[in-house]
């Protein structure tokens, strides 16, 4: 994880933030040698080489989502909860019917009026303002969720 074995985990918008200082060329991305350089300095017990590390992201630079996918990923391995291959295949299958049961109009995005909508037929709208969810997991900012912001989303909330 990113912090120290005594210490929580850390919120999305904890994440976010430094993302934001990691990226200081405000380009969107972290290059692999901030993200190392973060881990150590973080006393982090997974120690990776940088061709360790781009083996295992498989790429050279990370996105906002593809951040909070890593970290989620390392938090899990370091709390013992790593799912084998099945686990992980069901897991995605299971992630995409869900993203489909949202994403009302079938175009590979979920609005936050398809949000809200799904929600109140699900009696789980409490009277918030969808905008503001999907804001939050929207790193591309184009005001929807594609699949990759949807499973993020759903990864870091899952309790």
């Amino acid at each position: 994880m990113l912090l120290s074995d005594n210490m929580c985990l850390l919120t999305p918008s904890d994440l976010h933030r430094i993302f934001e200082k990691l990226d200081v060329n405000n380009d969107g991305l972290v290059c692999l040698e901030e993200l190392n350089r973060l881990l150590q300095m973080t006393g982090n017990s997974c120690h990776y080489s940088l061709e360790e590390l781009e083996s295992l992201v498989e790429k050279k630079s990370l996105g906002f989502s593809e951040f909070l996918f890593f970290y989620n990923s390392i938090s899990e391995q370091k709390n013992g909860e790593s799912r084998g291959g099945e686990d992980t295949e069901e897991l995605e299958s299971d992630l995409v019917k869900t993203f489909k049961v949202f994403d009302l109009d079938g175009d590979g995005f979920i609005t936050s009026q398809e949000l809200e909508c799904v929600l109140k037929r699900l009696g789980l709208w409490d009277g918030k303002d969808c905008r503001t969810m999907i804001r939050f997991y929207d790193t591309n900012l184009d005001g929807r969720l594609d699949f990759q912001e949807f499973k993020t989303m759903m990864l870091l909330t899952k309790a």
